[in-house]
C-alpha cells in the first residue's frame, strides 16, 4: 500500500499492533486474520506463540499491520465482531530495527519465553525469528531475531542481561549507529 494520502480520505498508512488470544484450534488464526485482508489490512508480521498459553488458556497471537486510521478502526471492529479476543490494538511508533543472533542451548532456554520477555522488558516488537539447529534440539542452535524498537540502544542492551540469564550467547550485527 502507498503511503500517501487516501482518495477516500481515509489518511496515510500507518503501522498498527493488534494483540490477540485465540483458542487453540484448527483455524482459528486463518478466522483472525480474515477480518484484516478483508479490510484492505496490509500484513507486516504474525508472532504466533502456540508453545504459550494466556491466563485464560489461549494462545497469544501478535499482528503488525499496516492501515488507514478509518480503516484500522473498521479491522479491529470487525475482529471483535467475528468473536476474536482483541486483546490490544493500537498504533505502532517503532522507528529502528534492531536483528541480532542468539546462540547457545535455545531449546532448554526455551526460545518462546525468552522473545516474550524481550517483548516485555524492552517495549520491541518481535517481527521475525530465524531458527537453525544443525544438531537438532540436544545440541546449540542459533535464532536471528529482528525487532522493531524505540530506543535501539536500551533494547539492545536488555538483550544482553536476558542472554546472559539464560547462559546465551549474543552475536549483533554492525550497524549505523549502534554504539557497541
Amino acid at each position: 500500500m502507498s503511503n500517501d494520502a487516501r482518495p477516500d480520505g481515509g489518511g496515510r498508512d500507518r503501522t498498527y499492533t493488534i494483540r490477540l488470544e485465540l483458542v487453540d484450534e484448527p483455524g482459528e488464526l486463518l478466522r483472525a486474520l480474515e477480518p484484516i485482508a478483508a479490510r484492505g489490512g496490509n500484513l507486516l508480521s504474525i508472532f504466533h506463540e502456540r508453545g504459550s498459553l494466556t491466563p485464560r488458556g489461549r494462545i497469544p497471537v501478535e499482528v503488525a499491520l499496516e492501515a488507514t486510521p478509518k480503516g484500522f478502526e473498521t479491522i479491529v471492529d470487525a475482529l471483535r465482531e467475528a468473536g476474536v479476543e482483541v486483546v490490544q490494538a493500537g498504533s505502532e511508533r517503532y522507528s529502528e530495527s534492531l536483528t541480532v543472533l542468539l546462540i547457545g542451548s535455545l531449546v532448554d532456554a526455551d526460545l518462546s519465553d525468552t522473545l516474550s520477555d524481550l517483548e516485555r522488558r524492552a517495549d520491541a516488537s518481535v517481527t521475525d525469528v530465524s531458527l537453525s539447529a544443525p544438531e537438532g534440539t540436544d545440541g546449540a542452535s542459533t535464532a536471528r531475531i529482528r525487532l522493531a524498537t524505540t530506543e535501539a540502544d536500551r533494547t539492545l542492551s536488555i538483550v544482553h542481561d536476558a542472554a546472559a540469564e539464560k547462559g546465551l550467547s549474543v552475536i549483533e550485527p554492525l550497524t549505523a549507529g549502534a554504539s557497541r
